[in-house]
C-alpha cells in the first residue's frame, strides 16, 4: 500500500505563487510510476493539471497550466511538487496527487492507483 500526503495548499492573490508537496509512503516509489496532479473545482469534473513520469523525470501538463504550473520530484524524500505561478482565480480547488504504479497514460484520474486526500488551493482576485 502506498500512502500520499498533500499539503502547501491555501489562499493567495491572484498572480501569487504556491508550492504544493506530495509525500509518498508505504512504498518506495519506483521507476515505474508515475504521479500526477489533478484538481477539482466546486461543480466541476477533477481534471488533469499534469503528472510526472518517475523513470526519466518527463512531465506532462494541461493547456490551462502550461507555462505556469512546473512539476518536480526529490528522490530522497519520495516527495512531488507542483510549483503554481501566477495564479489565477480560475485556478481555485482541490487539488490531488495520484499515483500510477505502471506509467502510462497520464491524463485520465482511472489509470491511477492511489490517491491523496487532497488540499484546497484558493486564489482572489
Amino acid at each position: 500500500q502506498v500512502q500520499l500526503v498533500e499539503s502547501g495548499g491555501g489562499l493567495v492573490q491572484a498572480g501569487g505563487s504556491l508550492r504544493l508537496s506530495c509525500a509518498a509512503s508505504g512504498r518506495t516509489v519506483s521507476n515505474n510510476y508515475a504521479m500526477g496532479w489533478f484538481r477539482r473545482a466546486p461543480g466541476k469534473e477533477r481534471e488533469f493539471v499534469g503528472a510526472l513520469r518517475w523513470f526519466d523525470s518527463n512531465t506532462y501538463y494541461a493547456d490551462s497550466v502550461k507555462g505556469r504550473f512546473t512539476i518536480s520530484r526529490d528522490n530522497a524524500k519520495n516527495t512531488v511538487y507542483l510549483q503554481m505561478n501566477s495564479l489565477k482565480p480560475e485556478d481555485t480547488a482541490v487539488y490531488y496527487c495520484a499515483l500510477q504504479q505502471y506509467a502510462s497514460s497520464y491524463y485520465r484520474d482511472s489509470e491511477y492507483d492511489y490517491w491523496g486526500q487532497g488540499t484546497q488551493v484558493t486564489v482572489s482576485s
